[in-house]
Order: C-alpha cells, then structure tokens, then sequence
C-alpha cells in the first residue's frame, strides 16, 4: 500500500480543519478547499456516512487530489437522534451554533421540562472518508456516549462541544484541552481505521 504523502482535507469549517489536520501526520502536505476557492456541495446524504462519501468525492474530482472529509454530529436519545446529520444547519444560514444550542435546549424542553435533572443520553459520531482520484475510496466510523450539560461550558472546540460531556468525565469538551479532546473523540476513533494509510 502506498502512503498518501499529501491530501486535500475536504472541509470548509476551520474548527474540523484544525482537528482532522492536527491528526494526520506532520510531514503530509495538507491544503484546504479554500486554497483552490471551491465551495462545499451540497450535502444530500441520509447518513454521516453517505455525507462524507459526497463531500470526499467531489472535492477529490474538483483538484484531482486524494481528499479526505467527515461528516459528523450529534444525536440526542431525548430528541430521537436530533439534530444528527442536520447538526450543522440547526446554526440556520450561518451555522452558527450559539443559535444551534439554543435550539437543542428549546426542543429538549419542549419534551421534557426537567431535562436538566436526568441523565440525558447523547453522542457524536463522526464518519470519514478518504478518496482517490480515480474513484478509490475508503470510510471508517467513530462513536463517542456522553450526556448534554445543563448549559454551555467552556471556549475551546466548536460546534456544539461546549454542551457535551463525554462518558467517565466531568468536563465537557468545550472545557477540555484540545490534545485531551482529540485523544478520545469521535473523530481520532473513526481516523484509528485507516491512519494506516499514512
């Protein structure tokens, strides 16, 4: 198998560069879509894993470079698995996810009054796909449990990382270095499929 020595990370949101970046190894020239000035497609999939496979394709086709894309989100057990692979859009236009949090919270409470006082069962998943020019292409999966704090916690990360504490820790990952964070998300769980490629 031969490593790939250089790779397009098919993302327009600069919190899911940094992150897929930051676990690819160092010596691999990494470019962004913005150095080609290539918008994102339109994500039409039913599934993370379907949303990546689109992302991965067509960034791939567009500079006829190895790409590598995640989708990923969060499902909340009180929301039936909301907002999942609509995780982004519940930001609105801009995907802004002060808006999306507030909008987590209203529709927990819409169901559930006392939200606050049970455990309230969530998780992030995160699939990723990386393709080759010529139409190779390989996904892997990551899953990490957790619960919804009661309410946002901490500057770090993005999305809606300030709001979630996984499973065996008190913090949420908004509170948490980024090192520790990347360490045990579901990201880095989906990328310990195919580093081998690296």
């Amino acid at each position: 198998m031969t490593k790939i020595k250089e790779i397009l990370i098919g993302t327009n949101n600069t919190g899911k560069y940094k992150e897929i970046s930051d676990l690819l190894p160092k010596n691999i020239k990494k470019y962004s879509p913005v150095d080609f000035d290539i918008k994102s497609p339109n994500e039409n999939g039913k599934t993370f894993n379907e949303n990546s496979l689109i992302k991965a394709s067509y960034f791939s086709k567009k500079t006829n470079l190895i790409c590598i894309s995640d989708d990923s989100g969060l499902e909340i057990d009180l929301l039936n698995g909301r907002p999942g692979i609509h995780s982004a859009r519940w930001g609105g236009k801009k995907n802004n996810f002060n808006v999306a949090i507030k909008k987590v919270f209203n529709e927990m409470e819409k169901i559930k009054k006392n939200w606050q006082q049970t455990n309230s069962k969530a998780r992030f998943i995160c699939s990723l796909t990386i393709y080759w020019p010529g139409g190779k292409n390989y996904s892997s999966e990551g899953i990490i449990n957790g619960t919804i704090s009661e309410k946002p916690r901490g500057k770090e990360g993005f999305g809606y990382d300030p709001i979630f504490i996984p499973n065996g820790f008190q913090n949420t990952f908004g509170e948490m270095d980024p090192k520790m964070k990347l360490s045990i998300d579901h990201r880095s769980k989906a990328f310990l499929s195919i580093k081998d490629f690296f």
